[in-house]
């Protein structure tokens, strides 16, 4: 992976007190990180850095957002995603970036939850009979 880091920060960012709360997360995570990318990748290629067809790209993803019915933070995470794929200057091209991203992101995503479904937070319950 190009840019191996964004695998340890979503894992960082995606990891929570519950299994619950992680895989909910991670679900969003991966749906957003794939629709940010590919907007990315088709608005990188089209129309490189232009401030125009980045804030329409940004507008198409809250649309793309609330039809998937996505959370306000999933939308952020699109908005990231379509914004380091299209404002950072890179050789490769668009699509190698958006799929590179996605994978990097997915993986991280894939460590957070195995690692809260293998370290599980032990649940302390209240003694409720009296003696």
């Amino acid at each position: 992976m190009p840019e191996a880091y964004w695998a340890a920060i979503a894992t960082l960012v995606l990891m929570q007190s519950t299994l619950g709360a992680t895989l909910t997360l991670s679900i969003e995570r991966i749906v957003a990180t794939a629709v940010g990318a590919s907007v990315g990748a088709i608005e990188s290629n089209y129309f490189g850095a232009n401030l125009i067809a980045f804030a329409v790209a940004i507008f198409l993803l809250g649309i793309l957002s609330f039809a998937f019915r996505l959370e306000k933070t999933a939308y952020r995470y699109a908005s990231i995603t379509l914004t380091i794929i299209v404002l950072i200057p890179r050789v490769n091209a668009a699509w190698n970036v958006a799929a590179h991203r996605f994978i990097e992101v997915s993986v991280g995503i894939l460590v957070a939850v195995a690692f809260v479904a293998v370290w599980r937070e032990e649940r302390i319950v209240p003694d409720t009979t009296t003696e």
